[in-house]
């Protein structure tokens, strides 16, 4: 296991913006948060209790639980992300921002806090709470690891309703939301990808380009045409999206007759791309 400083600068940054979104958006504005923070918050609301060691008392009781969930990289990552979310909520206690209107606070808030948690998860770390029952539901049932967040962060904000009246209890809905679609960004957003499928009848230049000048491997598909019944090499590979310019201009380039398909793509693991932890 090698972890490397700048992935561990990553998870600090995050969880450093995560809290400070919390100090100086959310609680100024008494609103609600998902998971762990979220509880937090009712016990502040409710009895006072400082978020920062009400947070770091249930995260690693959670942590305990799920420990079997997460690979020996994100335990690590988790513990660091755990111990950093406390000491910055303690460090950022007095950044509170009073402002007049509350859904700016409740953007911003919102944004930030996904800004935060989709640098952890990015590189494979988590903020414990519902972040790990999240990693497990995208792990077994396939759903997106910041839909199924979403999800548990809901049934918290239903807990809140019994310190905050429901007008505070919707903004927290919306800043949630907001959150949600910060991290989907940051988690699929900041790495795109693109696969692309070319029919040619001079396939090992297109080939040896995409190989030596994108820098991207190509994998050879036997095809048949089904009018000529001639058989053909289909060339398949996945680039960044950046690259996909110049590579359909060296394509044509090479070949003006050649066909070629572009495909989104959601996920990519494997060497030169991304991988999951």
């Amino acid at each position: 296991m090698k972890i490397s400083l700048k992935t561990i600068l990553i998870v600090i940054l995050g969880s450093f913006i995560f809290s400070a979104a919390v100090n100086m958006f959310i609680i100024p504005a008494n609103l609600g948060e998902g998971g762990v923070t979220g509880l937090s918050l009712i016990f502040l609301y409710a009895f006072g209790w400082s978020p920062a060691i009400s947070t770091l008392i249930m995260n690693l009781v959670l942590l305990g639980v799920g420990y079997k969930f997460l690979s020996k990289r994100s335990m690590v990552l988790t513990v660091i992300s755990i111990i950093s979310l406390s000491i910055f909520l303690h460090l950022t206690e007095s950044w509170q921002l009073h402002l007049d209107q509350v859904l700016v606070a409740t953007i911003f808030g919102g944004f930030l806090v996904g800004i935060g948690i989709g640098l952890i998860v990015m590189v494979g770390g988590t903020t414990a709470g519902t972040t790990i029952l999240a990693r497990i539901a995208h792990k077994y049932l396939d759903v997106s690891t910041s839909y199924a967040l979403l999800f548990f962060d809901l049934i918290v904000v239903a807990i809140s309703l019994t310190v905050m009246p429901i007008e505070k209890a919707l903004l927290t809905t919306l800043s949630l939301y907001i959150g949600t679609k910060a991290m989907d960004f940051m988690i699929e957003g900041t790495n795109p990808k693109k696969a692309i499928t070319i029919i040619s009848q001079n396939p090992d230049p297109i080939a040896k380009m995409l190989d030596e000048d994108i820098g991207r491997g190509v994998t050879l598909l036997n095809g048949k045409g089904y009018y000529t019944k001639r058989e053909t090499e289909v060339l398949y590979c996945v680039i960044n999206k950046l690259q996909l310019s110049r590579t359909k201009r060296m394509i044509s380039k090479i070949d003006p007759n050649a066909f070629v398909v572009v495909h989104d793509v959601r996920d990519v693991l494997g060497n030169g791309f991304m991988s999951e932890h």
